[in-house]
């Protein structure tokens, strides 16, 4: 690796790894691009410091896809020539076929998969573990106590050594952090959360943001760009993120908004974009989809759209771009 690093890291909450700000997500991603398009990114992230990926094997609940995004990255990691200890990986647990489907099943499917991608390789067939994971969002009854224990389990097995949780709603949060305390298990660090521009009621509303500022957890922000609405793809033709709060129009009228305000900025409407997300000092990590070097390099340069304009100027240029203030702010959904 010639190039420097140029991407800072943030602690993925209490007890979490230290991570690049940056990462990069599987759905819909590595599926959408040319064998060696995958290498070339993957490549260049390792390059950037920002070799952290989230991997995770779709084929539950709405997401029932047959994906191959997890093989294909297995396949990328071994082209690659990256050694396992260079690169980070957060998998996914999922609760919609919970608890028929457990949690020791899903590790050993998922590390499976991405090892017979990359069979014969030095960098992803000795995968034996991810980093951490994220477990999944969902909707009706869940025994919050037993997951936080088979989570544990799972920790405690080897198969990561952290977690956190994905638009969980705010009191099962509550549940999990207090199970965890009362019975001395492992506590979720970090909450992937729909957060950007547009929408922020979740993550900076009382609930959430109030764990947050007390350091409880980070903010790991998903789906920032509203799948590519936000960076100009006004009419996605591939499947995107749920609309919560059904915004997504208005979000779509935003758009010369955002991208007035970036080229004011003289920027671009992904680099003012991840910018606001990294502006909260809650924020540990932006996830987003890439599928070009090029699209990946332009995303750098929100580091120096925020240390060049700063913070506070940041988020007042953008303050009416807040779509979602109406929206309930506890992750329950009506």
């Amino acid at each position: 690796m010639t190039a420097p690093r140029t991407i800072p890291t943030r602690p993925l909450g209490p007890g979490g790894p230290e991570v690049p700000v940056f990462a990069l997500g599987s759905w819909n991603i590595w599926d959408r691009m040319e064998p060696d398009d995958r290498i070339a990114l993957i490549t260049r992230a390792a390059e950037a410091g920002a070799a952290f990926f989230d991997v995770a094997y779709y084929n539950m609940g709405p997401h029932a896809e047959a994906s191959r995004t997890d093989l294909l990255f297995g396949e990328a990691i071994r082209e690659s020539g990256l050694a396992r200890t260079e690169y980070l990986l957060c998998g996914k647990l999922w609760l919609w076929e919970y608890p028929r489907t457990g949690f020791a099943g899903q590790m050993d499917v998922s590390l499976d998969r991405i090892r017979a991608g990359a069979s014969g390789s030095s960098g992803a067939a000795d995968v034996e573990s991810f980093d951490t994971v994220v477990v999944g969002d969902f909707m009706g009854e869940i025994d919050i106590a037993q997951v936080v224990r088979d989570v544990h389990a799972e920790i405690l097995r080897g198969s990561f050594a952290s977690w956190g949780v994905n638009n969980w709603p705010a009191a099962a949060l509550r549940l999990a952090l207090g199970t965890a305390e009362v019975e001395g298990l492992t506590p979720p660090s970090f909450a992937q959360l729909k957060y950007g521009l547009v929408r922020r009621s979740m993550a900076e509303g009382e609930f959430y943001g109030r764990w947050f500022a007390e350091g409880r957890l980070a903010l790991q922000a998903s789906d920032s760009f509203e799948g590519g609405i936000l960076v100009g793809k006004l009419n996605p033709a591939r499947k995107i993120g749920a609309d919560v709060g059904g915004i997504r129009e208005r979000i779509v009228e935003a758009y010369p908004e955002v991208a007035r305000i970036a080229a004011s900025l003289d920027a671009t409407p992904a680099q003012l974009g991840l910018a606001f997300c990294l502006a909260n000092p809650a924020t540990a990590n932006v996830l987003f989809g890439a599928s070009s070097v090029t699209q990946f390099d332009d995303n750098l340069g929100a580091l120096a759209l925020l240390e060049r304009i700063g913070a506070q100027r940041l988020r007042r240029v953008t303050a009416e771009l807040w779509l979602d203030r109406e929206v309930r702010a506890d992750g329950v959904w009506s």
